[in-house]
């Protein structure tokens, strides 16, 4: 095998929450030696069992990998984890590839690429959707920023975890991007809270309205998905008004730079906060439809 298809064999990833766990787990299934750190042990014990290495610090996961993943909630998390004391990339070797899969800040992202370059060290940022059914069954979508040549050298390991991978432009383009489905995600989620609200207080039953439109013109991931968990008062999670909230605020505060009007996410904003308030940003992202029963005068759970 040449070297650099060896070099590709060895991956580490940073972040086994909801989507990094089951990413981690199919880098193995796909054949990649992983190393993988997390705050918490449980998770690490978890992946342990697969194969997956535990070094007891996300440095020493630097040290032993060719390209190194994060999949982490938020800016300050990922720099702190890549460039604070410690931190990851202090540790990579000048031709590995730092490749960021969290949803942070577009500008954030611009600057550590920057940054790895300094060092000789490659970045591609690819955030992803599809939630948490897309991460177990490496279905993601993964929108790519960064240099075509390093992403084609990475194509492996990305193709481990996603079905569709897009080069959309430089580093910070990935982000970008993900922005960008994020907005029209979180107008789809209240497109269709909206519209089983109104077919159960106009008398419809809401199941059979979801059936008639599903596959219509109204059609839609989180319709398809999302919308039989509101029918059963379901709010486990694939991805938490939290981390939603979090990124609908990055997209705020873009559309704000380049003055571009986000006038249904700043809706979602400010019902999403309405529901954190109430201690309920664990609960998935389709209980958005709780602060609009909230403004009905419905007493929900």
């Amino acid at each position: 095998m040449p070297e650099e298809n060896q070099m590709r064999d060895k991956v580490g990833i940073i972040g086994l929450g909801l989507m990094g766990k089951p990413m981690c787990l199919n880098l193995v299934r796909a054949g990649f030696t992983v190393a993988a750190h997390n705050r918490s042990r449980g998770k690490l014990e978890a992946v342990a069992k697969e194969g997956v290495a535990t070094p007891g610090t996300a440095r020493e996961v630097a040290e032993k990998s060719d390209v190194v993943i994060t999949v982490l909630p938020d800016t300050p998390d990922v720099e702190k984890v890549v460039l604070g004391e410690g931190g990851v990339l202090a540790a990579m070797r000048p031709g590995s590839v730092l490749i960021d899969m969290s949803t942070i800040s577009p500008g954030f992202t611009r600057d550590l690429a920057a940054r790895c370059g300094e060092k000789g060290i490659d970045m591609l940022d690819a955030p992803v959707t599809g939630g948490d059914v897309g991460a177990i069954e490496g279905t993601l979508s993964i929108m790519v920023g960064g240099s075509e040549p390093v992403l084609e050298r990475c194509r492996p390991v990305l193709e481990a975890m996603g079905r569709e991978i897009t080069h959309v432009g430089p580093n910070g383009a990935g982000q970008t991007v993900k922005l960008v489905n994020q907005i029209v995600v979180v107008g789809n989620t209240l497109a269709m809270a909206e519209g089983l609200l109104f077919a159960r207080r106009a008398g419809v039953d809401p199941e059979k309205a979801h059936r008639a439109i599903s596959g219509g013109a109204a059609g839609s991931w989180m319709l398809t998905h999302r919308g039989p968990q509101i029918l059963e008062r379901d709010w486990r999670p694939g991805f938490t008004i939290s981390l939603q909230q979090k990124d609908v605020r990055l997209a705020l505060e873009a559309a704000e730079a380049y003055g571009v009007p986000l006038l249904g996410t700043k809706v979602v904003h400010s019902l999403y906060q309405a529901l954190l308030n109430r201690d309920l940003g664990g609960e998935g992202n389709h209980a958005l439809i709780k602060a609009l029963e909230i403004l009905a005068g419905e007493n929900n759970r």
